[in-house]
């Protein structure tokens, strides 16, 4: 170019000016116009080819992401495929936390399209009143779950910046096993009758989409977590600050109020209509919604003949009852006579943080009707203190999320307490009762399907035994501690006494070998009659826990953040072993 500015300025190499015609200075600028246009497409050109050496590097880059953070997952090929077809994925991807937010978006778009495709299966005028009610239960669900994948999608943003790694870690994980537990529930309802079978065809590919994709989320963010923490060597122990009056410092001053007893309720419930209302149901019904502050019904002394439902926008309500003997919430809805086993609770609760105390949840149905749910409980951080939960098959509903139960009852027969939450049981008496003749009585079934769900049933410091109608004759009906629900089935006994009702065996399986060697059953310290390991089953997935380390992880503190929210209920608990 520097040889052309000469040219064109009519100097010569030595500097002297040269004469210039005007034939030649045509012949110059024609030259000029020809050198500059062959510049520019060599610039352009460089510049589209550099562009692209950088493109082809972000590709590569973002390809590389997805495959390293799909590699983590159950469904590595279902994890990749879908979030390589999003338009412009590979410009939106620079870290593992990109890939999962993605694939949440994904997975909230398939559950609105699941929401239409079961409102379109209720307008069928062939269905029965079971899959009416099973579809209800469906559209329940998957409101429940994209609430759900709306705050996993929150707490990740903030990640890891508003909270300790292990607290977004116990939250994102807590609400993404909900969500698959909720599709797997959702399926259930369809599986009691052969005319079920049409329906849930229909769904089941819906469903199972999503349970995969939360799966996929669940596992790349369980590769996250335990990376970051790896990293920083994070100590995962919360400890509780006090402030100068003693009480944890995030306690509301109307929870410490609630703990010292001098709360009044809210509203009372009377049978006799000497209270605001005259059924719980109503009293719920005019209860506030997203309550951020506790609501206190008391429920006084009477039988109350029917169904609650505490939906998820009826938040921090708390019943009180006078008495577990005294206050009795009653009802005997069944899957024989047509209801799934979802809707058969005679109490629900979904809105998150629900306490209960000195109330009773019974199911009349009775053995002959299968499953008849006397309490079922898919809320967040709920406890329930010194309450009875009475009923045959499938008595004790712990759905999801993280759940706490302190010095209650729970008498049942077959699967008596089921579920995938997680939830710690202190202090209870877990007792088997009669079932029908040729039954078999099965403590537990509980339901984790994931091997990286935060889920489990663990009985610490409780009782296990039998009622009095039992144990006269308890040796014609064979007694077991569990059998697996599903296929990575959780189960911790631990510090608690277990008498003779309980089989030498100690678990039973749940069809030949299925679960045996991916479910997790332990026992650890028990004491009594029932107790003795040496019969128990040789399955690869049992074990005696003998590590105090390893125990520990299944305690209040640990397994369900105890540490975080306990202290806030007001009832008794133990965050350690």
């Amino acid at each position: 170019m520097a040889h052309i500015k000469e040219f064109f300025a009519g100097m010569s190499v030595s500097g002297k000016r040269v004469s210039i015609s005007k034939k030649n200075k045509k012949l110059f600028l024609a030259l000029l116009a020809s050198f500059l246009l062959v510049g520019a497409i060599i610039g352009v050109v460089a510049g589209v080819a550099s562009r692209r050496k950088s493109g082809n590097v972000d590709t590569l880059v973002a390809h590389t992401i997805l495959k390293s953070s799909c590699s983590s997952t159950l469904y590595p090929d279902l994890c990749y495929s879908e979030i390589a077809t999003v338009p412009d994925a590979t410009n939106k991807l620079s870290s593992q936390k990109d890939v999962i937010e993605m694939s949440l978006n994904i997975t909230i778009t398939a559950v609105q399209h699941n929401y239409f495709s079961i409102e379109k299966l209720i307008a069928r005028k062939s269905l029965t009143k079971r899959e009416k009610t099973a579809l209800h239960d469906c559209l329940e669900l998957v409101d429940e779950t994209l609430d759900e994948l709306e705050k996993t999608k929150d707490d990740l943003e903030e990640y890891p910046n508003k909270k300790s790694i292990s607290q977004h870690a116990d939250e994102l994980k807590t609400l993404l096993s909900a969500a698959m537990t909720n599709q797997d529930t959702c399926i259930d309802g369809f599986s009691h009758d052969r005319a079920d079978k049409e329906v849930r065809k229909a769904l089941l590919k819906g469903q199972r989409y999503v349970f995969r994709m939360c799966s996929n989320a669940l596992a790349m963010i369980k590769n996250m977590t335990d990376t970051d923490m790896a990293n920083e060597q994070y100590k995962s122990e919360r400890r509780l600050e006090e402030d100068g009056s003693g009480w944890p410092e995030w306690l509301s001053a109307g929870d410490r109020k609630l703990l010292q007893g001098s709360v009044t309720p809210n509203v009372v419930v009377a049978a006799d209509g000497s209270g605001d209302y005259r059924t719980v149901s109503a009293a719920v019904a005019a209860a506030p919604e997203k309550s951020s502050t506790r609501y206190v019904i008391r429920i006084k002394a009477g039988v109350y003949r029917e169904n609650v439902e505490v939906p998820k926008k009826k938040t921090n309500l708390m019943f009180v009852g006078d008495g577990r003997t005294n206050t009795i919430i009653t009802a005997s809805r069944n899957v024989v006579d047509g209801s799934t086993t979802f809707n058969s609770a005679t109490v629900a609760v979904v809105g998150e943080r629900f306490l209960a105390r000195d109330i009773t949840f019974q199911n009349t149905a009775g053995p002959s009707k299968h499953q008849a749910v006397a309490l079922r409980v898919g809320s967040d951080l709920s406890a329930f203190y010194q309450c009875d939960m009475l009923a045959y098959q499938d008595t004790l509903y712990v759905h999801s999320l993280r759940q706490f139960y302190v010095k209650c009852i729970i008498a049942g027969t077959v699967d008596f307490i089921f579920g995938n939450a997680a939830a710690v049981l202190q202090d209870c008496d877990i007792h088997a009762r009669r079932p029908n003749s040729g039954q078999k009585n099965m403590v537990t079934a509980q339901g984790r399907d994931d091997p990286n769900q935060n889920t489990g049933i663990v009985i610490q410091k409780c009782r296990i035994g039998a009622t009095s109608d039992l144990k006269p004759v308890q040796s014609s009906f064979p007694t077991y501690l569990g059998r697996p629900w599903k296929e990575y089935s959780r189960t911790v006994i631990m510090q608690s006494s277990i008498s003779d009702v309980i089989n030498a065996a100690g678990w039973h399986e749940w069809n030949g070998n299925f679960a045996l060697s991916t479910l997790y059953y332990a026992e650890y310290q028990n004491t009594g009659a029932g107790a003795g390991t040496s019969g128990r089953v040789k399955w690869k997935g049992f074990k005696v826990i003998t590590s105090a380390t390893e125990a520990q992880g299944f305690s209040a503190g640990s397994f369900i953040a105890g540490s975080s929210w306990l202290a806030s209920t007001g009832f008794p608990f133990s965050l350690g072993l």
